[in-house]
């Protein structure tokens, strides 16, 4: 039973939700339009931000329902073979690599911040807010969504690092390798916007524009 959350989890996380909004909305296929990216930044820079935030909303709450329905399992079944925080923390990698390698879209999906930040709401709050302004903060100063998104996948784990080694704070270390696996996986995924920050040519999000932006 133990595996069973881990693979629903996955499958939550597959859920292709930028394909399915911007169908609604009239673009059959969004990986044929902008950057290619199911994302809800390139959902926002093909339809508009009106329409990407239901792909932010989707992306999110996938992210969050797989933890709540991996503590359900938990709660009703046990988890003795790999205890209640490891398991969580199963859960919220498989819906993020679900996100990022979609099993209905042959393993090409997003980039997982989304879906990462709603397993890390749900798990860690009060660090995962403080993660979400400094992606606010660099996304005001700079205008890339990529800079914000990985600052605060970085910033993530180095408040947790900080609050379990420095602050003696009741973290369980297994979060600390989490939050480390996660802002991996953003700057992996993210190496294409690293390479174009380098090169000048990254796009900068425009807030007014339906057709500008980059990926995050």
């Amino acid at each position: 039973m133990e595996i069973v959350p881990v693979f629903v989890a996955y499958l939550l996380g597959s859920l292709p939700t930028g394909l399915w909004v911007s169908r609604i909305y009239g673009v059959r296929d969004i990986r044929t339009e902008g950057s290619g990216n199911i994302g809800a930044t390139n959902v926002a820079r093909v339809l508009g931000h009106r329409v990407a935030v239901w792909v932010y909303i989707g992306d999110i709450g996938k992210g969050v329902l797989a933890i709540l329905l991996t503590r359900y399992i938990v709660g009703k079944f046990g988890a003795e073979y790999f205890g209640f925080d490891l398991l969580l923390v199963i859960a919220a990698v498989a819906a993020v690599l679900g996100h990022v390698f979609p099993i209905y879209l042959r393993f090409k999906g997003g980039k997982g911040v989304n879906t990462g930040l709603g397993v890390m709401v749900s798990l860690l709050p009060y660090e995962t807010v403080l993660a979400v302004g400094l992606f606010l903060l660099m996304l005001l100063l700079t205008r890339y969504v990529s800079v914000g998104s990985m600052t605060a996948g970085a910033g993530l784990f180095i408040m947790v690092l900080i609050e379990r080694y420095m602050l003696a704070q009741s973290v369980a270390q297994v979060y600390v390798y989490l939050t480390a696996v996660l802002a991996i996986l953003v700057f992996v995924t993210h190496r294409q916007n690293i390479l174009r920050l380098m090169a000048g040519t990254e796009n900068r999000l425009s807030f007014g524009s339906a057709r500008s932006g980059n990926d995050g």
